[in-house]
């Protein structure tokens, strides 16, 4: 990994990291944030997945995050939100294509080729950051929207790999709304049976482990009712007794000002998690 940003912040920095993705085929950059605890002991890691139309560069610019985890010692990392590249596929929209990975596989052509960004995040990602940087392997994930669906659908799928999972204003069924429906179209093909494995609400009927779910929601968000509709996961996790903590906070809309008013909270939730 080669490092391409490097400034001082809270004590720590927050650097830009630039590597070859052998799982995407492409260039990817990925956004670090080093508290100043890593300067003489490995940390846990916070892995925050953006959503639709960000790269590397609006959780770090935006959420204010760094000082929260200057406080708690955890590390940050906010790679970006699908393979770049001129040889990449794309689409015209915001909703498909570059910015728009949705964080699975895809099966489809011609997107198959470099649309895996469940393995990337899952696997390479960390394998890079535990073996170059001061991290331990012991992680939580979060993130936003598409982003949200990402963390979500990643810690259902994979037992005892994070110690907790949040989200804000997630995409918890992406089966039912459009959003997923034309990325899930596109992506992994018009066999519907298939999509309940990238669908949070449909995978926690099934959860090997009950990892308690932290979200949060925005009650004056713009997308509530055409697109996040977070009463899908609120009664899958009732029907089966899943943990979940839903709070639909008054006013907030999909942007990062009501993550940034909020991601403090989170990272106090995860820092007690890693630190168990």
């Amino acid at each position: 990994m080669e490092r391409i940003e490097h400034r001082a912040a809270f004590g720590g920095w927050q650097d830009v990291y630039q590597h070859r993705s052998a799982v995407l085929g492409c260039e990817m950059k990925v956004a670090v944030y080093l508290p100043p605890q890593a300067t003489t002991q490995k940390l846990p890691v916070l892995y925050w997945l953006s959503g639709l139309t960000c790269t590397e560069q609006n959780f770090i610019t935006k959420a204010g995050a760094q000082r929260y985890a200057a406080e708690h010692g955890v590390i940050l990392v906010a790679p970006d939100t699908s393979p770049r590249g001129d040889d990449v596929a794309d689409a015209e929209g915001y909703d498909l294509g570059k910015g728009a990975g949705f964080y699975l596989n895809a099966t489809e052509q011609p997107w198959a080729a470099h649309y895996r960004m469940y393995d990337y995040i899952v696997d390479e990602l960390p394998g890079l950051i535990e073996a170059h940087l001061p991290a331990t392997d012991a992680r939580s994930i979060s993130g936003h929207s598409m982003g949200g669906h990402g963390a979500l659908v990643i810690a259902l799928r994979n037992p005892g790999r994070y110690r907790s999972v949040s989200a804000f204003s997630p995409i918890v069924a992406p089966t039912r709304v459009p959003w997923g429906q034309k990325a899930f179209s596109a992506y992994l093909g018009e066999d519907r049976a298939g999509w309940a494995q990238w669908d949070a609400s449909e995978l926690v009927a099934k959860a090997a482990e009950k990892l308690p779910l932290l979200v949060d929601q925005g009650a004056g968000d713009e997308f509530l009712d055409s697109q996040l509709q977070p009463q899908w996961l609120q009664a899958a996790c009732t029907a089966v007794g899943h943990p979940l903590q839903l709070r639909l906070q008054p006013g907030y809309d999909h942007s990062y000002y009501f993550i940034s008013s909020f991601i403090g909270e989170h990272i106090a939730y995860h820092a007690k998690a890693l630190y168990g």
